[in-house]
């Protein structure tokens, strides 16, 4: 036999697109060529794979050597390909059984020696391959990572070893499911001393899935609260887990074991926040899909990454389009993030020379359509001496993530989603008003300036305050503490 197919998977964002290895054999000089659209590393294989056959202690074929990677127009990059080349090359020479490869998928890089070395992009690989009735082969090292799924997948460490499941001699192993373990090692809300506005604020936000910004001097605990709010959230799901994991097999990331927590530098650029390259990655805000970003010092940010932070805060996805492929990374996240009220920080106080122009500055870098996808700005006052040497010691996190399991549920039962996620065309059901509570918030949003996306989120503030206190209806103290987090979008900003 000259001819042999055998199949593997390319890696695109999160998906993992189905890919045709055909390999012929041809009379003429000795010749190794890869055709299919090969970058660099692709081509390089053909050294590997040459090295590996060999010291597997089989024949390299002394004939010419056509390889085909299929589709045509999908760009090939990384040694994902490796075994499946080897292994098409062995079959094509009638050194393993050509037909035993249609029921496999193969995903490994190989040594020189014949090991299987692990790649990215084994549990998307992994999921795509659920649906084709094939057995998926991987490293023994990418075993653990692609078992989170229920179908079987089988590892091996060699070349050798793969080739003698092929002639029925010994079979692979199948690769051993990890317990899906989510430790609560996030540090305590009980550490923070007063704050009690913030505190609330944060046991909100996490209620209803809200975006949060804390505002305020220096040294008065953004950070730290903000570092809280993924202690006090749910677990992940079975499904978030699977959703989270894929997109860190993508990038080539260990496996969080919990909720991600991001914090990237303010001096991070718009590709490393949204992600992207010539072969798009997934950027800091898909990396915290199903947890919290947090953005540290808001208005250093690059105005162009804030910017692009709008649609993905609004549609839970981001679409990276290159010349060579188009991407859709999913980025359904939690923002938290810090500033604060001037340039030096200490606005009112007696050592602020801030003038208004510079405070106007300043917040101006946070554009008015951003600050209306964050539902909740809330003030961090200073505190004194007396206050931080309290003993008294607050709520701990495990207290308030009953309380916020209990809303979500809520949320879950009633709607399917939490409030966070409502469209405009749900809230008129979901978040109904009485005749004096819808008079009152008209008022409020005329008096105050707000937008209409501003209007909205009140009222999804507002329903999951009611959910907290397990109220079925929104009445006006829900509306009034609602409206009361909404402080850096009114009409006029007061410098003092």
């Amino acid at each position: 036999m000259s001819l042999s197919v055998t199949y593997t998977r390319a890696q695109l964002g999160v998906s993992a697109p189905l890919v045709t290895v055909e390999t012929h054999l041809s009379n003429g000089l000795p010749a190794f060529h890869i055709v299919g659209l090969p970058e660099a590393a692709v081509r390089e294989s053909r050294d590997r794979v040459r090295s590996a056959i060999i010291n597997s202690h089989f024949e390299f074929p002394q004939r010419r050597i056509t390889v085909n990677l299929a589709p045509a127009d999908l760009p090939k990059e990384g040694g994902r390909y490796d075994l499946a080349i080897a292994l098409g090359i062995l079959a094509a020479s009638g050194q393993v059984p050509g037909k035993v490869l249609e029921k496999y998928e193969f995903i490994a890089e190989l040594a020189l020696t014949g090991a299987l070395r692990s790649v990215p992009g084994a549990l998307p690989a992994a999921i795509a391959c659920d649906n084709s009735r094939r057995a998926l082969v991987l490293a023994q090292a990418s075993g653990q990572e692609a078992a989170l799924l229920e179908t079987p997948i089988k590892v091996a460490d060699s070349l050798l070893r793969v080739c003698a499941e092929l002639h029925d001699r010994e079979p692979m192993a199948c690769a051993e499911k990890k317990p899906q373990l989510q430790p609560t090692h996030y540090p305590d809300l009980a550490d923070v001393r007063g704050q009690l506005k913030a505190r609330r604020a944060l046991e909100v936000a996490a209620g209803g899935g809200h975006n949060l910004l804390f505002y305020g001097p220096p040294g008065t605990g953004k950070t730290m609260l903000a570092s809280r709010l993924p202690g006090v959230l749910p677990p992940l799901s079975g499904h978030e887990f699977v959703e989270v994991a894929t997109i860190y097999s993508s990038a080539g990331l260990p496996q969080p074991e919990q909720r991600p927590f991001r914090a990237p530098h303010h001096s991070a650029s718009p590709t490393a926040l949204v992600g992207g390259g010539s072969t798009p990655r997934p950027g800091e805000i898909s990396l915290a899909h199903r947890g919290v970003l947090f953005l540290d010092e808001l208005p250093e940010f690059p105005r162009q990454a804030l910017e692009i932070l709008r649609e993905p805060l609004e549609n839970g996805e981001v679409r990276i389009a290159r010349a060579r492929a188009q991407v859709t990374f999913p980025a359904c996240f939690q923002l938290v993030a810090a500033m604060n009220p001037c340039p030096c920080g200490y606005l009112g106080e007696s050592r602020c020379r801030c003038t208004p122009d510079q405070i106007d500055r300043y917040r101006s870098r946070l554009s008015g359509p951003l600050l209306d996808r964050i539902d909740m700005q809330v003030e961090v006052a200073s505190m004194d001496a007396s206050q931080l040497q309290d003993a008294s010691v607050g709520e701990t996190s495990l207290r308030v993530r009953e309380r916020v399991a209990r809303a979500q549920a809520r949320q879950l039962k009633r709607q399917r989603k939490i409030n966070a996620q409502l469209k405009s065309n749900e809230l008129e059901h979901h978040c109904r008003l009485g005749k004096l509570e819808g008079q009152m918030l008209r008022r409020s949003v005329s008096q105050l300036g707000l937008s209409a996306r501003s209007y909205h989120r009140v009222l999804k503030v507002a329903r999951t305050l009611a959910d907290l206190a397990e109220q079925d209806t929104i009445g006006a103290e829900q509306l009034n503490e609602a409206l009361a987090y909404r402080n850096l979008d009114r009409k006029q900003l007061v410098h003092s």
